[in-house]
Parts: C-alpha cells; structure tokens; sequence
C-alpha cells in the first residue's frame, strides 16, 4: 500500500503545501442542526472539535432564517405508534420501526435539553411547553453559543473542498477554504462528520443556496455510497417572488386560474401534483381565504418571515390572489443521501460519519419527504450520535493516526483532468437545472425523459473531469458545487431509472402503482460511472407489525 500511496491522482498534503493548518479529535463539516448537535455530542465525549460552516455558523443553512416543525411525540406507546403509522405507509413501507423509535426518543431527550438551556418555547393554555416547533434563528443563536461554551472551534466562511484518507483507506481530516482570508486550510482529524445537508440546486428555496450536495460529492469520492436518491423530487410551494417555501399555511388556501376561476383539486391531499401540471402551461394564483381571524393572528406569530415579501410588495395575501410556483428542493426536503451503515451513523468509509440531510432519511420516512418536523427531528438525533460515535473512534484510533501521511480525495475542479482550461461552473450549473428543474422530467418520471437528461447529464460530467483545474481557491468553491450539483443529478435520476415502480414520493409514469417486489432500498455512488445495487430493508415484516395506517 505504501508504494502506491499518492498515486491514482490523489496527491499526499506535503508540509510544502500552503495554507493554515489544524489539529483535531473530530473535524464536522456543516453548522446547521445537524453539525452543531454532533459538535456538542462530540465534544461532551471529550474530543477536540472544529466545525468547519461554508456561512457563518448559526446563520446559514434551511432551519437559520425560518421556523420549522419537530417530530416531538409523547413518551406514550399509542401515541409514537400513531406518529411512525403516519409515515410508514405514506414512506412506501421502507422506514424502519428500530430508527423511528431512536428518533423519538432522543429528540424527545434533546428537545428537553434546548429547554434547559434556555430555549423560549412557547407555553399553552394549561400551562406546558410546546416543543412541536422550533425558531430557527433562535435555536441556531442558542446552537453557536452552547458549542462554544463547550470549546469547539469554529471555521466560518470556510467551506470544505475536498476530505483526506490515510493509507489504509480512513478519512484523516480534510481540506478548504477561508473565504475571508483568502486562504486555504487543512485540518487532520481522526474522524469526520459530514453535515452539509443536501442538495436543493440553488433553487433560490429559503436557506437553501448554500446546500448544494457539497459533502456527498466528498465522500463519494473516498468511497462512500449513497441510499434513497431516487426520492429526491421535492418541491416546495411559495410565492413567485419570494423564497419562502413554507407551505404550511397552504393548507388554508384557495387556488386560482388567472381568470380568477378555481383549479380543481389544487386544494387536496393530492394538489401540489395538480399544480405543478397546471404550471407547466399557465400560471397559478393562491390566496389563503379559508384561514379566520385566529387562525390569520396564528399564522403572523409561528411564520413572521413568510408575511415579510407580502408585506413590503403591499399584499394581502388572506383576501388579494398572487402567483405562487414550485422551487426544487432535492434532498433538503426528499430523503435520498450518505447511507448509514450502523446506530452511531457511520457512513460505509471508516471514519466518516454523516447526520441531518446529508444522510438518508429512508430510515425514519422511507420514500416519503421527511418535510421540515421528521428532518428537524433527525437533525437532532443523527447529529447527537454521529458526534459520539466519531470521537469514539477517533479515541480508538489515538493520536498516532492523524499524524501518519494522507492524500488528497477531490476531484473534479481540484485536480487537472487533461484540459486547457476549467469548466464553467455557471454553465455547469445552468445545464444540471435545466434538468432537474422541470416539473414534468422530475416531479413524474419516465423512462424516456430520464435517459434523455442523463445522455446530457453525463456527457456534462465528462467535460467536467476533463477539464483543468479552477484558477484560483474561491473559483474552486462554486467549481466544486457545480460537480456536487452534477453528481446529485446523475445518483438519483439512475436511481430513479432502476425504481419501475411508484412508492413514496417517486413517481413513474409508465409504472404508476406500486410493485411489492421491490420494497428494497437502492444504494448508489460512482463518479466517473454510477452503480445502482439492492439493499434489503432489514425485519420488514418485525416493522410492520403496529404500524399499520
């Protein structure tokens, strides 16, 4: 092995290379609610941290600017078996009860802890807490200053390009940039956490221009494999001119041709699909007419920010229609991601962890979106156990293995691919959405429309490996997002290829009902060419014993 080491264009960190260089038990690359609670868990394990945030820490990410739902059920039997029931068969039976119950009851635990720390929560007419809902800029506030009263360091403006392995294959830290210096950095780490959450495509969705698939892309290129990228067609509902895609309140809504007319069905349980096919031809109006005066005083505490674009454009969104849209958010809100290979969310490369978004969701929603209250609550979990059960590794391996040689594992964008020049990462960009923005190549899919985008999905990645590498280290960032965003699109429209069914929120128009044969999961990965294999859902029949709809 050690004669090999740094070949197959993977080039070993030299102390020749530039940059700034740190020294931890336990490197977590995202500061959303998932990175934040692995740091927490990591450090209380007595591990030295560094969370490294593409923003600032606290700010960025989906649950900063807005509030969101948590899956916060009581400590009753009855109750948590009515909470998995809801999305066991909405999740196309591929959740499993072992990891609902996990979720449960640590975020149960965690929520309890947000409490004792200080958390506001509201408090109902009998005088308890409500802990079902979250405010995100006064959770993530909260969030920054318990991991830095625990002595984690923090990285901000300094987004993760590429992860490091020793010689035996670990991941031994990983590399980056400092945005405001204008400097790059590397930190060798005995374990990683990656919790960059997904991929939403810079959709312009709230929160979501900074999750661009940044961390799958890393550790898919050390070797890890993905699993539910096939369930990655969510799209949120909003206004045209705003990026808030809280769809809540549509629940109270009324939707409306442009001549005023109502569109039938756009209301039901099964609306957001009219939408999106009216969309396709005409644009839609809504206008939130069925809510009353106290549900309206409600709405104005619990979502502040979704009223501020209606407010400054003079909109009365309760009694005035406006134009909404769908904006893609991929894996933010789909369920598809780094595939977890036991309880402490160990990815399938040692010493690489994954939490939040960036993992999969199977385990809690199966094929069905996780929206923002199975996904908060996972975030919590998942980032608790994926803290601790990195720096219980990091202990096992000691200090001697971070100190040992590493190579580099980036490449498209890092590396030079042959090319007189780099790729335009705009144009990348532009020809990834143009496939998986449409509603009608990802919302419904076919067989057909999905070999046509990856006829030029693919060739985009070819160009794209052949190509030099990015001028400068800030060029690097969006090079590096553009291949994230390329990659994402290839994992889950082949995967999306192999599911001949309809389950969940993957939707095949030529195989419009669901094929009890294939109650699997697919796992995914491969760069260069992408690989689709089986993966049996453990105990099926052990799950579906009291979780019934």
């Amino acid at each position: 092995m050690a004669d090999n080491f740094g070949k197959n264009g993977r080039p070993p960190v030299t102390a020749a290379d530039g940059g700034v260089r740190h020294d931890a038990d336990v490197l977590v690359i995202g500061g959303g609610p998932a990175g934040t609670w692995a740091a927490i868990s990591a450090a209380a394990s007595g591990a030295r941290v560094i969370l490294a945030d593409k923003g600032f820490c606290g700010t960025s990410g989906a649950t900063a600017p807005a509030g969101t739902g948590v899956w916060h059920v009581p400590r009753d039997e009855e109750a948590r078996g009515r909470a998995k029931a809801s999305r066991f068969k909405l999740g196309g039976e591929l959740a499993e009860q072992t990891w609902m119950d996990r979720v449960l009851e640590q975020t149960w635990i965690n929520a309890q802890q947000l409490a004792e720390w200080g958390y506001p929560f509201p408090v109902d007419e009998s005088g308890e807490e409500r802990r079902t809902s979250l405010q995100g800029p006064d959770y993530m506030r909260l969030m920054r200053k318990r991991f830095k009263e625990a002595h984690v360091r923090i990285l901000d403006h300094s987004p993760a390009l590429e992860l490091l392995v020793d010689e035996q294959g670990a991941v031994a830290g990983a590399a980056g940039v400092d945005r405001q210096a204008d400097d790059t950095w590397i930190v060798r780490a005995g374990a990683v956490v990656i919790a960059t959450g997904g991929c939403a495509f810079l959709s312009n969705a709230l929160g979501c221009n900074v999750l661009t698939g940044d961390g799958q892309l890393m550790a898919a290129e050390a070797g890890a494999a993905l699993s539910g990228m096939e369930f990655s067609n969510a799209y949120g509902l909003g206004p045209a001119f705003s990026s808030v895609t809280k769809s809540l309140f549509y629940t109270w809504a009324t939707f409306y041709y442009q001549d005023g007319s109502v569109i039938p069905g756009a209301g039901s349980a099964h609306g957001r699909g009219v939408i999106a096919q009216t969309l396709q031809t005409q644009p839609v109006f809504a206008c939130l007419d069925r809510a009353d005066e106290q549900i309206r005083a409600w709405m104005r505490t619990a979502q502040p920010n979704f009223f501020l674009p209606f407010d400054r454009l003079g909109i009365d969104p309760f009694r005035q229609h406006f134009p909404v849209t769908l904006r893609l958010e991929g894996t933010v809100r789909g369920t598809g991601g780094l595939h977890l290979v036991d309880q402490t969310c160990a990815t399938s490369v040692e010493g690489l962890y994954a939490a939040g978004d960036a993992a999969t969701r199977e385990l809690i929603c199966g094929g069905f979106t996780g929206g923002g209250s199975h996904n908060a609550a996972w975030a919590m979990s998942s980032g608790f156990w994926a803290g601790a059960g990195a720096s219980d590794y990091a202990r096992s391996r000691g200090l001697a293995a971070r100190q040992g040689r590493a190579v580099r594992t980036g490449g498209a964008g890092l590396r030079d691919g042959g090319g007189t020049a780099p790729y335009d990462s705009a144009e990348v960009i532009r020809g990834v959405q143009q496939e998986v923005f449409p509603t009608q190549r990802n919302w419904t899919r076919q067989g057909a429309l999905l070999d046509d985008s990856l006829s030029r999905l693919d060739t985009l990645w070819q160009r794209v490996r052949r190509a030099a590498p990015a001028r400068s280290a800030l060029d690097a960032v969006r090079a590096r997002e553009a291949a994230a965003m390329l990659a994402t699109s290839r994992w889950m429209y082949r995967s999306a290829q192999q599911r001949t069914e309809t389950r969940g929120m993957h939707r095949r128009l030529e195989h419009a009902a669901l094929d009890p044969s294939q109650g699997h999961r697919l796992l995914s990965g491969g760069l260069d060419e992408v690989w689709i294999e089986r993966l049996a859902v453990p105990q099926v029949a052990a799950h579906t014993k009291g979780v019934t709809a």
